[in-house]
C-alpha cells in the first residue's frame, strides 16, 4: 500500500475537507460499532508527517484504542498471503477470517505510519514522544502480553537508516525504555542483525559506487547509520550480576515473543507465594542470554568501518563498559591488535584494553613492547589521553621479569625525551625513570658511568673491526671525544638501541631546569635512590595529568619562606657583567664597522673597543 506522504492529490483534497471535530466523530463511530469499520482507512490517512499535528494525534488516539484489544487475536503478518490463496481454493471462506486478515493489514499499515511519523523531521517533538509511546505499547501487547519483536525491529531499523536527525528519539528510547531487561535483550539482537546487514551493504556499495557523488552519499549514510548504532549500543545499561534475591523489571511482563522466548517465559502459572522465586529464576536465565547477545552485538558492530570519532569513543569505553560484560573478552584481540598497530593516539587509546586482555585473560602479544617503545614520542606528552597512557606505561614496566636491556631502553628513551618535552612531561619522566631504577637494579649502571669504564672495551672492539674489515675509516671512531653517547635515539627496536652502553646524563641536566618544580623533583629523587629502604615508588597518577596550568597553580599555592631578590649597589649598564664571562668584552658593531659614539664626557670609545677586540682574540688563542 502506498505511503500516506505519497497520496494522490485527490486523496489529499479529500482529507483537507475534514476538520478536527469530524475526526473525533469518526473515531467515536469506529469505537462504537463494527458497522463503522470503514472509518478505519480514512483515519489511517491522517497518520502522516504531512498532516497537522492535532489531526495526527486525534487519529492516533482513536486507532490505538481500536487496535489495542484486537491485536492479540489478530493473525500473524504472514497470514494475508495464505488467506488470499485459500480464498481462491475455497469460495466459502469464513468471513470472520477475512475480516481479521484485513484488520491485520490495516494494523501493519498503522504501525508503519507511526514509525514514519516518529523518524520524520517534520513532526514535532511532543508528537514524536506520543507516537513512540504508542509503538512501544503495541510492542508490549502485540502477542497477548509477550514481546512483539517484529514491531521493535521495524522501529530500530527505521531509526538507524533514517536520513533525518533522530537524536531526540534516541534520547527518549534510552531514558524511558532501555531500562527494561527484555527491551535490552531484543535491542542487542536487532543491533547485531543491523550491523551484519550494514557490513554486507557497505562492502557491496564499495564495489558498485567506488566513484561519483552517489558513492559519497552512500558513504555518508553508512557513517550516519554507524553513529546511530553506536549511540544505541553504548546507551543500553549493562546487566550486572544477579544474586538469588534480585529481580529485573520487564516491559512485556512475561518474556518475549521469539522462538527463544519460550525458555524465558514461565511454563506454568505459579502460586502467589512462589511468584517472586520464579521471577528471580527467569531473570537469571535472561542475564545469561543477554551476556551472549551483548557479545554478538558488539563483535558485529566492531567489524564495521567505524568513523574516526566513533572509533575513539569505542576505544575509550571498551575497558569499563564492554570488556567486563563480554562472555569471552579474548574475542576483541583482533580488533585491539589492529588498533594498536595503527600508531599515534589510536594506539594510545587501545593500550588500556589490550593491557587488560594481556594481564587478566592470557592474551599473548610478542611485539607488545616494541610497539609500546615506538609510542614514546614528544607528541604523546600533549595528547588528550596521556594520563592513562603514563599509568599503563608504568604498569607495563613493573614486571621483575623484564629484561635489563628493555628496561634500559625505556629509561634512556624517556631520559632523552626529557630534553624536549614541557615541564609537566619532564616531571612524569623523572617519576617513571625513578620507578624503573628501583624495580630493576641491573640498570643502575646508567645512573653514573665513567668514560674510562667502557672506553677501553670500545676501542678494542673497533680495532678488531678495523683489522678484520681493512677499513681505515674506522679510525675516526677511535678518535671520538670522551663522553660519546652510544644510544641510538632513532632506532625503533629497543634491542638495537645500545642503551646499556649509555647513561642518564639528560636527567642530570634537569637540575638546572628553568622550571623550579622540575629541578626540585630531581634533587629530591637523588636522595631516594641512595636510601632505598626508607623510600617507595612514586605514584605516576600524581604527575600524569600535569600541564602548565597545574604547575602554575601549585606554585601559586606554595608558601615561600625566602624570596630571592636582585640587589645592585649601582644601576647596571649591561645585561651581563664581566665576572659572568671573564676575558670577553661585548660591544656593538654596525655593518662590520666600529661606531665612534661619544659618551657624555665627549670621550670616544675606539681605543676601548680595539683593546677589547684584542683581548677577545687573545682569549680565544689561549683556550
Amino acid at each position: 500500500m502506498a505511503s500516506s506522504t505519497s497520496a494522490p492529490p485527490k486523496a489529499r483534497k479529500k482529507r483537507d475537507k475534514y476538520k478536527l471535530k469530524d475526526l473525533k466523530a469518526l473515531g467515536h463511530q469506529l469505537l462504537s460499532s463494527r458497522a463503522h469499520v470503514n472509518n478505519l482507512p480514512l483515519l489511517l490517512a491522517f497518520v502522516s508527517p504531512a498532516s497537522p499535528p492535532p489531526h495526527v494525534l486525534e487519529s492516533l488516539l482513536s486507532l490505538q484504542s481500536f487496535f489495542t484489544p484486537l491485536v492479540p487475536d489478530l493473525p500473524p503478518s504472514s497470514a494475508p498471503v495464505a488467506a488470499a490463496s485459500s480464498l481462491g481454493a475455497d469460495a466459502k471462506a469464513d468471513p470472520e477470517v477475512i475480516y481479521r486478515t484485513w484488520l491485520r493489514s490495516k494494523f501493519d499499515e498503522f504501525v508503519r505510519s507511526l514509525i514514519e511519523v516518529a523518524v520524520s523531521a517534520q513532526a514535532e517533538e511532543t508528537l514524536k514522544e506520543i507516537v513512540l509511546d504508542a509503538i512501544m505499547e503495541f510492542v508490549k501487547v502485540g502477542k497477548g502480553g509477550r514481546f512483539q519483536s517484529a514491531i521493535y525491529h521495524q522501529l530500530l531499523h527505521s531509526i538507524v537508516y533514517s536520513s533525518a536527525e533522530v537524536e531526540f528519539l534516541l534520547e527518549l528510547l534510552s531514558s524511558k525504555y532501555l531500562k527494561y531487561i527484555d527491551i535490552r535483550y531484543f535491542t542487542y539482537i536487532t543491533l547485531e542483525k543491523l550491523s551484519r546487514n550494514l557490513e554486507t551493504k557497505d562492502m557491496r556499495d564499495d564495489r558498485s559506487f567506488a566513484d561519483g557523488e552517489d558513492g559519497m552519499d552512500l558513504k555518508a549514510s553508512v557513517r550516519r547509520s554507524i553513529s546511530v548504532i553506536h549511540y544505541i549500543i553504548s546507551h543500553v545499561p549493562p546487566l550486572n550480576s544477579l544474586d538469588e534475591k534480585s529481580d529485573c523489571e520487564m516491559w512485556s511482563g512475561s518474556g518475549d515473543g521469539s522462538g527463544t522466548s519460550q525458555s524465558l517465559k514461565p511454563e506454568v502459572e505459579k502460586p502467589k507465594s512462589e511468584k517472586h522465586e520464579s521471577s528471580v529464576l527467569s531473570a537469571t536465565k535472561i542475564a545469561k542470554k543477554i551476556k551472549l547477545k551483548f557479545t554478538k552485538a558488539w563483535i558485529s558492530f566492531l567489524r564495521l568501518p567505524l568513523p574516526l570519532d566513533v572509533y575513539k569513543e569505542v576505544l575509550v569505553s571498551l575497558p569499563q563498559a564492554v570488556i567486563p560484560h563480554l562472555s569471552n573478552p579474548i574475542m576483541l584481540c583482533d580488533f585491539l591488535t589492529r588498533s594498536y598497530d595503527i600508531g599515534g593516539v589510536v594506539s594510545v587509546m587501545a593500550l588500556s584494553s589490550l593491557f587488560i586482555l594481556m594481564t587478566q585473560h592470557g592474551l599473548e602479544y610478542p611485539n607488545f613492547y616494541e610497539k609500546l617503545y615506538a609510542l614514546l614520542q614528544p607528541s604523546i606528552f600533549i595528547a588528550k589521553h596521556r594520563a592513562k597512557f603514563f599509568e599503563l606505561l608504568d604498569s607495563c614496566l613493573k614486571s621483575p621479569l623484564l629484561p635489563a636491556y628493555l628496561a634500559a631502553a625505556f629509561a634512556k628513551k624517556l631520559s632523552r625525551l626529557a630534553l624536549s618535552v614541557p615541564p609537566a612531561g619532564a616531571l612524569v619522566i623523572v617519576a617513571l625513570i625513578h620507578n624503573l631504577l628501583r624495580r630493576h637494579p641491573s640498570i643502575n649502571c646508567l645512573v653514573h658511568r665513567e668514560d674510562g669504564e667502557s672506553q677501553a672495551k670500545d676501542i678494542l672492539k673497533l680495532e678488531e673491526q678495523t683489522v678484520g674489515n681493512g677499513n681505515d675509516s674506522a679510525g675516526t671512531d677511535l678518535s671520538k671525544k670522551p663522553g660519546f653517547d652510544h644510544f641510538r635515539d632513532a632506532e625503533v627496536n629497543p634491542v638495537k638501541t645500545h642503551a646499556m652502553r649509555s647513561s642518564l646524563w639528560e636527567i642530570d641536566t634537569l637540575r638546572q631546569h628553568y622550571c623550579p618544580p622540575v629541578s626540585r623533583f630531581v634533587l629530591s629523587l637523588e636522595s631516594d635512590l641512595t636510601v632505598r629502604a626508607k623510600t617507595t615508588e612514586v605514584t605516576i597518577k600524581d604527575f600524569s595529568s600535569g600541564s602548565y596550568g597545574t604547575i602554575f597553580g601549585e606554585e601559586m599555592r606554595r608558601r615561600v619562606k625566602q624570596v630571592p631578590l636582585a640587589f645592585y649597589k649601582g644601576t647596571p649598564s649591561s645585561l651581563f657583567s664581566e665576572s659572568d664571562f671573564p676575558g670577553w668584552t661585548f660591544h656593538y658593531e654596525d655593518d662590520g664597522e666600529k661606531t665612534n659614539a661619544n659618551d657624555d664626557d665627549g670621550i670616544t670609545t675606539n681605543t676601548i673597543e680595539d683593546h677589547g677586540h684584542e683581548s677577545v682574540k687573545r682569549q680565544r688563542v689561549e683556550s
